[in-house]
């Protein structure tokens, strides 16, 4: 496992840039098959989302060539909390109304709430930085630099 804030490779349209990793480890996504059954996951939560790497073989440390990103521009909420046999279920509602369900161990802090602390950190820091560009904008349009005349 991968200590918490290390930086590790990210691929973004053929580019490798760093991470910052906030937390890393294993959860259980309930597959939206026929079953539902739960697959472990290697997540990587990071600055911009959760990252979901399949544990297929026998290295369930190793990354994956490919991931699935559930970024947090288009995730509305960490919901359902439930405790049940020392696992916590919690659902991650996206933008498009899709539910994605997961579990995880009881013990230490859960995933759920590093994941919904981060969603609202991102929601902040996008709250701040629209409404400093409003203030920009309407400055910009307010200071055109004609002056009106008096009459």
């Amino acid at each position: 496992m991968t200590p918490a804030g290390m930086d590790l490779p990210r691929l973004t349209r053929g580019m490798t840039l760093p991470v910052k990793a906030l937390r890393d480890g294993l959860l259980e996504k309930r597959s939206s098959g026929l079953l539902q059954l739960w697959k472990k996951k290697r997540c990587l939560l990071t600055e911009d989302g959760l990252r979901l790497h399949s544990c297929r073989g026998a290295a369930a440390d190793a990354f994956g060539s490919r991931a699935k990103e559930l970024r947090f521009e288009r995730m509305v909420t960490v919901d359902c909390v439930e405790y049940k046999r020392g696992l916590v279920y919690f659902t991650v509602v996206m933008a498009t109304g899709k539910e994605i369900d997961f579990r995880c161990p009881q013990d230490g802090v859960a995933w759920n709430a590093e994941i919904a602390l981060e969603l609202v950190r991102f929601k902040n820091l996008q709250a701040v930085r629209t409404s400093w560009n409003r203030y920009l904008s309407a400055a910009h349009l307010g200071s055109t630099g004609e002056e009106e005349e008096e009459g």
